[in-house]
């Protein structure tokens, strides 16, 4: 790779920035940007890290290690990756983090095989992350149809709206021995579960949650600079403390003891004020096969949303990002981010566009953004042990309607039905199954409709109209100066125009159209002046029915053939069977072989009458 494209590809946009010159204006411009948008991902680090980890693989954790809790792992994310996605990125205004997208994934992944397994599947999806970028794979996730991003997005936002009704409505679920439940990750169990429990909802956090989702509300109405979600659970924590709800308990079924609001604190006993020593995986090779969906799927996720958070900040700014380089700092940020004890990450769509705002001028904020959410962290340690539960679970039900994007739903719901179907499927394969079963199989089926699209719109016609010896027409057709009808056929030969890419899902309507000719001619040609592409399974497809020909004594001519169809023909060795001289770059070379076969003697008046002065389309 030449040394201007690498560099057009591979370096860091923070690199660039400061090449370009960066002064103390700028650096304060990030400065104020950088706190901003700490100030906003710091109760949603906290939150996503708690909706992410079930209870029981936080107990897990917790036995281990004391001072490890799922709040603390969401921190972790915010700090490590964040540095890592802005320091290395190919956007210029990326912020990273942990996302409600991954929200479901995750609690799924540990559900299914322990933190362990998240942190092996993270590292194997930090892996392909890499080698997408360094093979340049960053401009193919843009052909992902925008049905399939929708179905899941909404899919997504409706399990995280699913997985806050417990700390929303405060249940209390209890196994037999008195100990915190596991939930379920499947989706009909956990309602199912939920509404068996409804009767143990605590007011006290509903009013709670309810409060927070108003001023969550109002503040992004009226101010939205202002960061609602600290404002939420700052007031929130202020009140249950004011109140003593935390450290007051109740008796909710006559046995048990709870408190009338759950805080960080009651649940997790708090968070860590330093960071982690590094960890690393157990690999096995059963284990990375185990999870070769799940990486996949963190991956693909991580690429979606990352590149997608950065062509929207370049849809604000004018800027352009290099999607491969970020793809790398992605798969590096993850890498890193499960090795000091923190949870996937990527890059954040609202997180990006509250920096832009904010003003930020450089990947500088977002590095700053990594250390304010490390200050507040270790400053802030004891007073996050009050923060209700009830109140980021506030925050994450307005995560998730904004990610449902409801009204991009509801207008895809009016687009042609095979669209409706691949978004219905994978909203309800999300939903119902999970992220990886749902993108693969949106994605499979897309492709199958598309294909059928095509196969539909590549038509297969004859084109004959034999017009009697001696017969001229006027002047040629304005709309269609290649058109047969300008032309003579003559008699014994057929005519066929292949519309459109010749692949493995319209070999058959050359099978079917061919099938009708009653009595083989002595010579058939087959246009292809509108075949842009062809492939191996239309290649097949051109030699079976050479081989037919061939077996009737019926010549096969090609006239209109554009280069790269003509390219796979040589390859495939096309050119010796059918022959170099019935290969040709227009229909009326065609024609005059035709005419050889079958005998005539075509002149070039004849041919210029025919076809009009300087006529020569393909």
């Amino acid at each position: 790779m030449p040394k201007s494209t690498w560099k057009a590809h591979f370096t860091p946009q923070i690199v660039t920035s400061l090449r370009e010159g960066y002064g103390f204006r700028p650096f304060l411009a990030d400065l104020g940007a950088g706190a901003t948008v700490a100030v906003i991902a710091l109760p949603l680090a906290m939150a996503l890290g708690i909706a992410s980890i079930p209870q029981s693989i936080a107990e897990q954790l917790a036995a281990l290690h004391p001072w490890l809790t799922p709040p603390a792992m969401g921190l972790f994310t915010a700090v490590i990756a964040g540095a890592i996605i802005s320091g290395l990125g190919g956007s210029r205004f990326q912020i990273g983090g942990p996302t409600a997208a991954f929200m479901p994934l995750v609690f799924s992944i540990c559900a299914t095989h322990g933190y362990e397994g998240l942190v092996l599947a993270t590292c194997m999806a930090g892996v392909i992350l890499i080698l997408l970028g360094a093979f340049r794979f960053g401009g193919v996730i843009k052909f992902v149809p925008y049905p399939v991003t929708a179905g899941f997005t909404a899919g997504i936002g409706t399990v995280i709206l699913a997985s806050q009704i417990k700390d929303f409505f405060g249940l209390t679920i209890l196994t037999v021995e008195g100990k915190p439940a596991t939930i379920p990750a499947d989706f009909v169990e956990k309602l199912m579960l939920f509404w068996e429990h409804h009767a143990t909802v605590s007011w006290h956090s509903l009013g709670i949650g309810l409060g927070s989702l108003v001023i969550l509300s109002v503040l992004r109405r009226v101010a939205p600079r202002v960061p609602g979600a600290i404002v939420a659970v700052g007031l929130s924590a202020l009140l249950v403390k004011l109140m003593g709800w935390s450290t007051t308990t109740v008796l909710f079924d006559g046995v048990h003891a709870r408190p009338l609001v759950e805080t960080v604190g009651t649940r997790f006993g708090g968070i860590p004020s330093s960071l982690p020593a590094p960890h690393f995986p157990t690999i096995s090779y059963a284990m990375v096969r185990e999870l070769i969906p799940s990486a996949s799927a963190i991956a693909f996720l991580g690429a979606i949303e990352s590149l997608l958070s950065a062509v929207v900040a370049d849809g604000m700014t004018g800027y352009r990002h290099r999607s491969d380089q970020e793809l790398i700092a992605q798969g590096v940020a993850n890498l890193a981010s499960v090795t000091f004890f923190g949870l996937p990450a990527t890059g954040a769509i609202a997180r990006t566009a509250a920096n832009i705002r904010s003003g930020a001028r450089t990947p500088v904020s977002g590095l700053l953004h990594a250390i304010f959410v490390l200050l507040f962290m270790l400053a802030l340690a004891p007073l996050a042990k009050a923060v209700p539960l009830a109140s980021l679970a506030a925050i994450l039900v307005m995560v998730a309607w904004k990610v449902s994007e409801l009204e991009h739903f509801r207008s895809l719901l009016r687009a042609p039905k095979p669209d409706v179907l691949v978004l219905l499927t994978t909203f309800g394969l999300t939903v119902l199954f999970d992220l990886t079963i749902a993108v693969g199989t949106g994605i499979l089926l897309s492709s199958i409709l598309f294909m059928r699209r095509m196969a539909q719109v590549t038509t297969v016609t004859g084109l004959n109209e034999e017009i009697e010896e001696g017969q001229e027409t006027e002047k040629p057709d304005p709309k269609d100066p290649g058109a047969v009808r300008e032309r003579r056929v003559p008699r014994g030969v057929e005519v066929y125009e292949i519309n459109g890419p010749f692949f493995f899902g319209v070999a058959n309507n050359l099978r079917d159209a061919l099938d009708q000719i009653e009595k083989p001619p002595r010579a058939v040609i087959l246009r292809m002046r509108y075949v842009p592409h062809i492939d191996a399974t239309g290649l097949n497809a051109l030699r079976e029915f050479h081989r037919r020909c061939v077996k009737h004594g019926t010549v096969l001519l090609l006239g209109g053939v554009h280069a790269h169809p003509l390219f796979e023909m040589v390859k495939a060795g096309m050119d010796n069977e059918i022959g170099l001289e019935n290969i040709h770059e227009n229909l009326d070379d065609a024609l005059a072989r035709a005419r050889q076969i079958v005998g005539e003697a075509g002149t070039a008046g004849e041919k210029a009458s025919a076809g009009g002065p300087g006529i020569t389309a393909d």
